[in-house]
């Protein structure tokens, strides 16, 4: 797959995609649905398929200027980096990672759709959400692009609302919910894959690896910052967004209440792994909740705890597929 951060001089061989329009942040089983219609549709055409996303999200751009310069918790389920990964796995051909800055949000509707999907792209046919909105001020919706499209000769499908079980309708923002509910099963039955941290291993104090449990320390950066706690983990070490190799695990998010740190940390234990992961790129998978972050009254104390907690996560892993 081809990421581009811009939508002028598009390859000939890009020109005329079926193009999913939306932020697909956690790349869910509706988006996923959705991205499964537009590949139906550029496959009978023999065009290419794309998704068109914007960095930063929408909301972290408008967060950030409510905020006048601070820095707001993020809520992102997945980076461009990891959304990358896994729009590939769906067999798009190109990412259109626009910026979302002030002349993007400024832009009217039909701006839009005549510089960014007919000047640039050149798009056959849209497929979107059936709430989509789009334009300054959100002026845009389905019917103003449906109407366009009429106009100017590409299609638009509206892609229904994809729901689990009875009426429970799937969206990032359950998604994120349950993350900060420390229910990391129950979002992966709405993600159709299992939600992780992803960063570069820094180095930490080297606390674990005196108490027999090394780990691999980690930022979350722009991520959302799940429950605290101890969590039954899987861990891919990337190289060149490649899976290397796949570890069981179990890891710690928070502030280590017997150190205090002051930024939350991943502190992740590979079981039987013996090697250095410094500057190494992880991918964390969250399976299971085990139990929230304590502090016990001595090192003896804290050290029995991790062993139980790495017992724990093996047989919760042995049982889970």
């Amino acid at each position: 797959m081809k990421i581009f951060r811009h939508y002028e001089e598009v390859p000939l061989g890009l020109r005329g995609a079926v193009v999913a329009i939306g932020n697909f942040d956690g790349v869910h089983r509706g988006h996923r649905a959705l991205i499964a219609e537009a590949k139906i549709q550029a496959e009978a055409r023999k065009a290419p398929l794309a998704v068109l996303s914007f960095e930063p999200h929408p909301q972290e751009y408008f967060r950030a200027l409510r905020q006048e310069g601070g820095d707001p918790e993020s809520f992102r389920l997945t980076p461009l980096r990891a959304k990358a990964r896994l729009l590939t796995d769906l067999g798009v051909d190109a990412l259109f990672a626009l910026p979302f800055d002030a002349d993007m949000a400024r832009r009217s509707p039909q701006e839009f759709v005549q510089t960014v999907l007919l000047d640039g792209l050149g798009i056959s046919g849209a497929v979107v959400g059936h709430d989509f909105e789009f334009g300054k001020d959100r002026a845009g919706n389905l019917a103003a692009l449906s109407y366009m499209g009429e106009m100017e000769g590409f299609s638009v499908t509206a892609f229904d609302t994809v729901t689990a079980s009875g009426d429970e309708k799937i969206s990032s923002t359950l998604i994120r919910q349950l993350m900060k509910a420390a229910k990391p099963e129950e979002a992966a039955r709405l993600l159709g894959h299992w939600w992780a941290v992803e960063a570069r291993v820094e180095h930490g104090d080297a606390r674990g690896r005196t108490m027999g449990f090394p780990t691999a320390n980690m930022h979350l950066g722009h991520c959302l910052a799940p429950a605290f706690g101890v969590y039954a983990v899987r861990v891919s070490i990337l190289d060149n967004d490649k899976v290397v190799s796949r570890h069981d695990g179990v890891a710690n998010f928070g502030i280590r209440p017997m150190y205090q740190v002051n930024v939350p940390l991943m502190e992740t234990h590979l079981f039987d792994f013996d090697g250095d992961l410094y500057g190494k790129y992880l991918s964390v998978e969250l399976v299971r909740w085990i139990r929230a972050e304590a502090k016990f009254p001595n090192l003896e104390a804290l050290i029995a705890q991790i062993a139980a907690d790495a017992a724990k996560a093996r047989e919760i892993l042995a049982k889970t597929p």
